[in-house]
């Protein structure tokens, strides 16, 4: 890896080198050295400082450059070792000043940190030295990285995007580590998963420094690969003035916990959730919050040119600075109108299972309500929507802390629209609808309800979406004496979700099929109870009206006639579609027949029969 330095470039490293190839020169002839001292290379001092090398191991690395960095050195110490163009130890210690035989111990920085290493040969003073790669593009001023920690180690280098507090925290990690006089493991965590590394790298350059962030899930098992691992990071943290930063999650708690053992660097960070055994390192943590409402509401004035949109953005998402500026970014080249969307995208978190997001195709039109339950879903949405106003403008949370989430009931029998209106209660606020999964959330098992309920709570935090809790009956059934610990733990999993949905930012929605099955206490503590009746004649008829499409032939049918079908809008919408798939198969239009046929499979479904006042005119 001959590389023939340019003077003019590297003047001082050229002429250090020149005062290496002078003492060789020396050696050669037999003649004292007399050596005129050059101009010390900066890189060449950084390196000797940060090793801590002496004079003799400065030289000695010096030389392993030199047959690598300049034609002429690396013939003279062929001449002088018959024909090996890199020097051994024996010539090091024969040709260059203040020599010392422990200069290539395994303790000392030459070899502690692989500065250099010998090749085989039969004694420590034949064996040819080498220098590293890494090292010999530190000496030359190239900043490179090591390609042994590819895929392990990264630099970060894109400037962090945090909210003020945050910054705040990052500084006062900083004194807090310059101030500890042990090893020190700074463990960052916190809601603000996009902010973690983020803090660490305004912490590392108040420090004067960079991060080099580790893969927890590419680590090696310990042992001596990781030993060596080790070694390379310091060595890397060194000649990069960095601070490693282990990213935890994903990688083996042995691995991490051996790393931070191994690591001779005297700050390490450790981002995201771990619970490894404890270090030899003085442990500290601290937790990333998410931007406050008022942080975030100036980071979206700073993000997009829309002042009406940031209240509201601001309410309803719980994003982290990174995420509102990428999404300022972002809406640079979509358009105002795709602003919402890039805001539920970014705030999504799958929720395992426990809950599925619903697709909001319903809006006002499709619903077949008495005007004064549309006016009370009306009022739904003006309380989700004003919240920041009425809360924090007008200082109405100043009061109490409780009560201050939008909760509400929709009771009915199935298919009056209880899933419908939580749909377009959903697209009109233009946020996500999940659906939760009660048969997976609630366990027999003391305590799970709870842990489930809560990381439904936590992961739909972040969007505010809409929680739909479908069919409620099972957990939110009145609550009946308390006769052992599962009734009281019964009554502790509704005292749990009662706490959580008084505190979430969004809408959370509960429905029943029976409304007196509900615990008064129960009913009290939420803001909308809504009952949905069963339709009438007049409803049923305006629901086929609105089911049945436009474009769909019809021969024969009267919207009037198949309302006194006596079922609700649920059932209404499969018969039609039924009626609709039987049509398609006669390759017919839709006949009364059709209905009849299909309304007859419904009824069944239900256990119920058709009477002839429903059946006479469909016939």
């Amino acid at each position: 890896m001959t590389v023939l330095l340019e003077p003019t470039v590297q003047s001082d490293l050229a002429a250090e080198i020149a005062c290496v190839r002078a003492l060789l020169e020396a050696y050669r002839d037999g003649v004292g050295a007399e050596v005129e001292e050059a101009p010390r290379d900066d890189d060449v001092d950084r390196l000797a400082v940060m090793f801590a090398l002496s004079p003799f191991e400065r030289q000695l690395l010096l030389l392993a450059a030199a047959v690598e960095l300049d034609g002429e050195v690396a013939a003279l110490v062929a001449s002088l070792q018959g024909g090996e163009q890199r020097p051994t130890f024996g010539l090091a210690l024969a040709a260059l000043p203040d020599a010392h035989w422990d200069a290539l111990a395994p303790s000392r920085p030459l070899r502690r940190h692989a500065l250099v290493e010998p090749a085989a040969g039969p004694t420590l003073a034949s064996r040819p030295l080498r220098i590293d790669e890494r090292v010999l593009h530190a000496i030359s001023g190239i900043d490179t990285e090591d390609q042994r920690l590819r895929g392990v180690v990264r630099r970060l280098n894109d400037a962090a995007v945090l909210a003020p507090s945050q910054r705040a925290l990052a500084a006062e990690l900083a004194q807090t580590a310059i101030a500890a006089a042990s090893r020190v493991v700074l463990r960052i965590d916190g809601d603000d998963v996009d902010a973690r590394l983020g803090v660490a790298q305004v912490l590392a350059a108040q420090l004067g420094r960079r991060v080099l962030v580790i893969r927890a899930a590419a680590l090696p098992p310990p042992g001596p690969d990781l030993a060596e691992l080790a070694r390379l990071v310091d060595r890397e943290t060194l000649l990069s003035y960095g601070v490693p930063v282990i990213e935890a999650e994903g990688g083996g708690e042995p691995a991490v916990a051996a790393l931070l053992d191994e690591l001779d660097a005297p700050l390490v960070a450790l981002v995201g959730e771990w619970a490894g055994r404890a270090t030899s390192r003085l442990s500290l943590q601290r937790n990333v919050p998410l931007p406050s409402p008022a942080e975030a509401r100036e980071l979206w004035r700073a993000a997009v040119d829309d002042d009406d949109a940031v209240e509201e953005l601001s309410q309803h998402f719980r994003l982290s600075a990174s995420a509102i500026d990428a999404v300022g970014r972002e809406l640079g080249g979509t358009g105002d109108r795709d602003l919402r969307r890039l805001c539920r995208e970014r705030a999504r978190v799958p929720l395992d299972g426990l809950a599925e997001r619903v697709d909001t195709l319903a809006t006002w039109d499709d619903l077949v309500l008495p005007e004064g339950h549309k006016r009370l879903l009306h009022e739904i949405v003006l309380h989700v929507r004003h919240r920041t106003q009425v809360y924090e403008r007008w200082g109405f949370a100043e009061r109490t802390s409780r009560g201050l989430g939008v909760t509400a009931l929709f009771a009915g029998e199935s298919g009056t629209g209880k899933t419908l209106a939580a749909e377009v209660l959903a697209r009109e606020l233009d946020l996500d609808l999940y659906r939760i999964d009660l048969a997976a959330t609630v366990s027999k098992y003391i305590g799970e309800t709870e842990k489930n309920l809560r990381r439904v709570f936590d992961a739909a935090e972040a969007s505010g979406a809409v929680l739909l809790f479908d069919e409620a009956d099972a957990l939110f059934g009145k609550r009946g004496e308390v006769k052992d610990g599962h009734d009281r733990y019964a009554n502790l999993e509704v005292a749990y979700l009662l706490q959580r949905m008084e505190s979430y930012r969004g809408l959370a929605i509960l429905t029943t099929n029976l409304r007196a099955n509900v615990d008064r206490a129960f009913l009290r503590r939420l803001r909308f109870v809504v009952q949905f009746p069963f339709p009438d004649a007049a409803h049923r008829a305006e629901i086929w009206r609105r089911t049945l499409p436009a474009q769909a032939p019809l021969d024969g049918i009267e919207v009037d006639a198949l309302a006194k079908l006596n079922v609700s809008g649920g059932s209404i919408r499969s018969i039609a579609l039924a009626a609709a798939f039987a049509a398609a198969e006669d390759e017919s239009a839709l006949t009364p027949a059709h209905v009849l046929h299909a309304a007859r499979v419904e009824y069944a479904k239900a256990e119920r029969a058709l009477v002839d006042s429903e059946t006479e005119s469909l016939r």
